[in-house]
């Protein structure tokens, strides 16, 4: 009997003979049938019964228990700390704590499922009848959805029932290692609803929490000591003439050769230890010896270096989830490396004239905490890995040598707010440097705009805050010049002289005007240059400094963002800050490479993810043009209960502040986001009102959508994101992160574009996550070995999650990009009758007449005509019609193609004249299809030895083993095609990391084998009908083979699915000789493409090696599809070998690996060692989509393999001699 334990009492016996809702659970009892005496006779035996096993079974929550699946694997937290972490099985392991229970109870004889090692339950995410995954969360017996009613079966198994939901706990699919456990609509029959309890002997003691700390670096309220307030990047100069001389004048990316400024940066004393207890505490002081220790290059990541280890995690937090505190979490890295701190020491000298100056040290970027010393002295303190530090040390320094010493902590109370997805690097990662100001400081600059109705006139507004850091009252002004792109000066006025008390601070504001300004916007990145000078009362210049700026207007107009009155939607791309060999401190030719891609590909916009970049990075934003949605560094994902708390309101608002001034005069800023998955709570309500009060521009935030100025989604189908896009909410809608680009990803993302663009009522765009893959090197290794989480010993790791990139670490473009750029094109095509093509201009700002358009003709594949032109006038959304006056008769023996490109027609800053920005390609006539018979003059010989069936004619023979049903030979003039008698046999093997799967060895069967000769005696037939059998699902296929005596070999197969059906592929996949290396085919191409990723793959003739056909994937898996083939040559270097022409069309790879050898090594960079001399051929009849599982959807319908379904495809192999 199915009767709950302990859910059974001696007043719910009092109820038998009427209705009471407890009996509805009971899965046996359909209390509405109860009609006669009999029922309610039988009905108390079976209560009396329960409350018998109910006493019976009990659970003492002091025992530890394991709760395993049917099939031996345990349920498990993964050693897991962070709320929210879902639960999986997993195969048990001895000794592991993490499988081990205890089971609380609730009262009214329920349990709650606790794990002893992290001190959390098992809830059921506040989900009513829904199936989804439980979760961890923080331990109440009181709530409902962390109570669950244990049932006995029959069997001796259990069933667990949550007394929120009804639903119970399981899993959805086969059972397999690493899935997650769900909570799933009930049904005791089930397998994967059944559970057994088993006693454990392992004794798991948590370590204890810690409750306090005198460290500032364990106090979520110490985050800055004496550090200045943020401000706007510049650079003081001696006058505006040293200024104009500098390279940084208009490209504020140069390094700055102000004689006001210094440089730190280059190799500085260097000292690791792994816990704070170990440092040198005295390394500060100027008598300290470091002459023994080694250097290290600042800017830089120590553990790129070798110091400690690299850690990737996406949630989970590295140290053991207690904030503000730094504590070792058990088989974590941190229980080896508590807590690194790197000691830095080196020496500056003062220039000689910098003698009553104010003097600053600023820091760029420090993971995760520091403090600063000068000449022994104290400073400050800084928390804030990716907000610059700024701290006044003029009282500090003196004239000749000095000494700089910074300790910098990897893990501070900061951490907590810095769990991004990605590598956890430590170090002073960004430039240092010094600045000398008068006493009278220009501390800050804010430049807005005012821009009119019909954009005909702008007013330039400037607030320039002022500080005197004398000792006397002075009084002071500032004046202002704009100048245009090229130089000349368009308005020169001066704010009005304010008077500074010693110490105080004071903003003069000032206005110009000037008429019909050139606007900025991402496609047309025009800055002007505003020079700004700090006089004193007699009018003397005391430093100056400038900022390159941009006028634009940025609106919300019926729930769509306007920039210049134009409509634009933003096609954009996630970004973190990484370098294969840098980590974090990226180059600034990096940078610009990162940036000339976004451009080249299409992309018109750059998500800061997920924390302020460089300050170099914003000045190429507005340089180059991009949309920027700049990002506070704040992400607490493991713990989002610290947005909900009032002890954590300051760091919160301290990161977004930070960020706003710094880069509040950027023009390329559109929005800002507050930060990263980290819940909703008071604290972003705190920090959008800070921001608000700074700047007017648009906040973004995901994980609060109510307190931001958009909607924002993460991954949603595309179902999914037309219902939110049909919600009645006034605001626009963006995808902040969607079409996840792990390994061979990025399937159907025409889709969402089709329907972002033309059908949406407030959507603006998205950024795919993301754009480079965050693969890095080890210390001493060569440069193009990429590595991921788990690869340096690392724990807690999340293994290849980090490699989702649009490029590869070394920013090599993947056939994914190139997808992109195809979709994001600013240029849509239409066939508009004969010889006239319709083009449509989606440039928000650009006309047609700024490109040429370049059209080529192919028959069957091969270009026979081409021209190139300028295109007409054509603004923003108007459609034209291009003739193009290409070839008139066209055969009917072949397929035509016209494929069109739109070029650049001049340089710009981004690209060459003659730069592709949008391309299409349309079928203008396809070939008739004929039957063709092939003239035979010889006999075939037919012999057979044993199993073995061989059809011989001169320079031919075919082999058959009518033992398997497989073609084992075919030679041609001596040379078997074949290698190691491995012909057509069905491949239905595919794992990527969209859709990973464990190779699992087929059993085949032999059905039937037959051949016969026909009566002609110059061809025979040959069929085979196999079954394999691939763990629980069956594939019967036949393939028929018609031989001959030519050589040729036409094949034919069907492939039957049936209703439990669920693998990748259908196909016939065989090796072939070494010697077969070039390839030559006819379909798409030239890059790899799948069937719902082919939009930038056309219709061609293209030819490679195999070993070329192989991607660059860190995580190496199946990879170098190419789809709608007609025919693909495999030929040695004298050109013979092996054509295969389709039926119709079929899909093929080329390999030197198979992709079971693909998904077990692992690595990409790995992938020489297990190189097969044999051509592995995989002849695809169907695969199923890419789609972009990895985080988000799977294969749209339309892309799935159907079940109960036949599949057929056919092909002819001849020789090519």
């Amino acid at each position: 009997m199915n009767i709950g334990l302990g859910c059974i009492t001696q007043a719910d016996i009092g109820f038998v003979g009427g209705y009471s809702p407890w009996f509805s659970s009971l899965p046996f009892l359909n209390i509405n049938s109860m009609l006669n005496f009999k029922n309610l006779f039988l009905v108390s035996v079976a209560l009396w019964s329960a409350v018998g096993m109910v006493r019976a079974q009990e659970f003492d929550p002091k025992q530890s228990y394991e709760i395993h699946t049917q099939n031996g694997l345990v349920l498990d937290n993964q050693e897991s700390l962070d709320l929210g972490s879902k639960i999986f099985i997993s195969k048990k392991e001895p000794h592991k704590e993490s499988q081990v229970w205890n089971l609380i109870p609730c009262g009214d004889g329920c349990y709650s499922i606790v794990s002893p090692l992290t001190e959390l339950g098992i809830d059921n995410s506040g989900n009513g009848s829904k199936e989804c995954p439980v979760i961890q969360w923080d331990p109440n017996k009181e709530n409902p959805n962390q109570q669950w009613r244990i049932t006995a079966l029959p069997n001796g198994n259990y069933l667990f029932t949550s007394v929120a939901s009804g639903y119970n706990l399981g899993f959805p699919d086969a059972g397999l290692v690493a899935e997650p456990v769900y909570q799933l609509k009930p049904d005791a029959q089930k397998i994967s609803q059944q559970w057994k309890i088993v006693k454990s002997n392992l004794k798991v003691v948590a370590e204890a929490f810690k409750t306090r700390s005198d460290n500032d670096w364990e106090n979520e309220r110490i985050f800055a000591v004496n550090k200045e307030e943020g401000r706007s990047t510049f650079v003081p100069f001696a006058d505006t003439e040293e200024m104009k001389g500098d390279p940084s004048y208009t490209r504020p990316w140069i390094r700055n050769q102000s004689s006001r400024y210094l440089l730190l940066n280059g190799d500085w004393k260097f000292h690791w230890v792994k816990q704070p207890s170990e440092r040198p505490v005295d390394f500060y002081k100027p008598g300290y010896d470091v002459s023994a220790w080694k250097e290290i290059p600042v800017p830089s990541n120590w553990e790129m270096l070798g110091y400690g280890t690299p850690i990737y995690t996406n949630i989970t937090y590295p140290i053991r989830n207690n904030p503000p505190f730094i504590q070792g979490q058990r088989g974590y890295t941190v229980e080896k490396e508590p807590n690194a701190v790197g000691s830095y020491r080196r020496e500056f000298s003062l220039p000689a004239d910098w003698k009553n100056k104010e003097v600053f040290i600023h820091f760029d970027g420090v993971y995760s905490a520091m403090y600063l010393w000068i000449n022994g002295k104290k400073v400050g303190y800084s928390q804030g890995a990716n907000n610059d530090a700024e701290f006044n040390i003029t009282q500090y320094v003196k004239p000749g040598k000095n000494i700089l010493a910074v300790e910098v902590y990897r893990w501070s109370d900061g951490s907590y707010l810095e769990d991004q997805d990605m590598f956890r690097l430590s170090g002073i990662h960004r430039d240092v440097y010094l600045v000398a100001t008068p006493k009278l400081r220009l501390r800050d600059v804010h430049l807005t705009s005012v821009i009119s109705d019909r954009f005909d006139k702008a007013d330039l507004c400037v607030k320039a805050d002022v500080k005197n850091y004398g000792k006397s009252a002075v009084n002071a002004s500032v004046r202002i010049a704009l100048l245009d792109a090229g130089g000349k000066t368009l308005r020169t006025f001066t704010t009005a002289a304010g008077n500074l008390a010693a110490g105080k601070e004071i903003c003069l504001p000032a206005k110009a005007s000037i008429r019909d300004p050139q606007l900025w916007s991402a496609e047309t990145p025009y800055l002007y240059t505003v020079n700004l000078e700090l006089l004193d009362a007699s009018g003397k210049v005391l430093e100056a400094t400038t900022q390159q700026y941009g006028f634009r207007k940025i609106e919300i107009r019926d729930n769509k963002v306007y920039i210049n009155d134009a409509l634009v939607l933003f096609k954009g791309a996630n970004r973190h800050d990484i370098h294969p060999r840098f980590g974090k401190a990226v180059p600034v030719e990096s940078m610009i490479e990162d940036i000339l891609l976004f451009k080249r590909f299409n992309l018109n916009t750059i998500r800061t993810s997920h924390y302020p970049n460089d300050p170099k990075m914003y000045a190429l934003f507005d340089y180059y043009g991009l949309y920027v949605m700049d990002e506070a560094d704040l992400e607490c994902h493991g713990n989002m209960m610290l947005t909900k708390r009032e002890s954590w309101k300051e760091a919160f608002v301290d990161r977004v502040v930070r960020m706003v001034e710094r880069d509040k005069n950027h023009p390329s800023v559109i929005f800002w986001s507050m930060g990263n998955e980290s819940g909703g709570g008071p604290n972003f309500e705190a920090a959008y009102q800070a921001a608000r009060e700074i700047d007017a521009r648009f906040i973004h935030y995901e994980g609060m959508n109510d307190v931001a100025d958009m909607d924002s989604r993460m991954y949603p189908s595309i179902e999914s994101m037309i219902a939110q896009d049909n919600e009645p909410r006034n605001k626009p809608f963006f995808l902040c992160e969607y079409a996840h680009a792990m390994g061979n990803a990025v399937g159907n993302l025409e889709e969402y574009w089709d329907y972002i663009a033309n059908q949406s009522k407030r959507m603006i765009g998205g950024c795919i996550w993301d754009w480079v893959d965050q693969g890095i090197n080890k210390p001493g290794e060569a440069p193009d070995r990429y590595y991921f989480g788990g690869s340096f010993g690392d724990r807690p790791n999340d293994n290849d999650f980090c490699c989702n990139g649009l490029v590869t670490p070394d920013r090599r473009v993947t056939p994914k990009l190139w997808e992109v750029k195809k979709v994001y094109q600013y240029m849509t095509f239409e066939e508009v009758g004969e010889n006239n093509v319709g083009l449509r201009n989606h440039y928000s700002f650009l006309n047609m007449r700024h490109f040429n358009l370049r059209y080529v003709i192919l028959k069957d594949g091969v270009p026979v005509a081409e021209e190139e032109f300028g295109l007409p006038d054509g603004k923003p959304g108007e459609h034209r019609t291009i003739h193009i006056p290409y070839l008139r008769h066209l055969t009917e023996d072949a397929d035509y193609h016209i494929n069109l490109e739109v070029k650049l027609k001049h340089d710009c800053v981004w690209a060459k004249a003659g730069h592709v920005v949008a391309t299409e390609q349309f079928l203008l006539r396809e070939r008739k299809q004929k039957t063709e018979v092939p003239e035979l003059s010889a006999s075939l010989q037919v012999v057979e030895e044993r199993q073995y069936i061989r059809f011989r004619a001169p320079g031919t023979e075919i082999s058959f083993d009518s033992k398997t049903g497989m073609m084992i030979g075919l030679r041609y003039d001596g040379q078997n095609m074949i290698h190691g008698q491995q012909g057509p046999a069905l491949n239905w093997y595919r794992s990527i990391s969209n859709d990973p799967r464990e190779w699992i060895q087929p059993v085949v069967a032999l059905r039937g084998f037959d051949w016969k000769l026909a009566e002609d005696g110059k061809s025979a037939s040959v069929q085979s009908q196999i079954e394999v059998k691939v763990g629980q699902v069956n594939i019967p296929y036949i393939v028929r083979y018609r031989v001959y005596s030519n050589g040729r070999v036409d094949v034919a197969a069907d492939f039957t699915t049936e209703s439990n059906f669920d693998l990748p592929r259908l196909g016939l996949q065989m090796f072939l000789n070494p010697s077969l290396e070039q390839v030559e085919w006819y379909g798409r191409g030239p890059m790899e493409n799948y069937r719902d990723r082919k939009n930038a793959a056309y219709m061609g003739r293209y030819k490679t090696t195999v070993t070329d056909m192989a991607e660059h994937y860190a995580r190496a898996q199946t990879m170098g599809g190419r789809t709608d083939t007609h025919w693909l040559a495999l030929t040695d270097g004298q050109g013979k070998g092996l054509r295969i022409t389709a039926t119709d069309t079929l899909d093929f790879s080329a390999q030197h690996y198979t992709d079971k050898d693909l998904w077990q090594v692992k690595y990409g960079h790995d992938l020489s060692d297990i190189r097969r001399a044999e051509v592995v051929l995989n002849l695809d009849c169907i695969q199923r989509g890419l789609g972009n599982a990895s985080c988000g959807p799977g294969p749209r319908p339309h892309y799935e393999i159907r079940k109960d379904t036949v599949y057929s495809y056919s092909f002819r192999m001849e020789p090519l001699r």
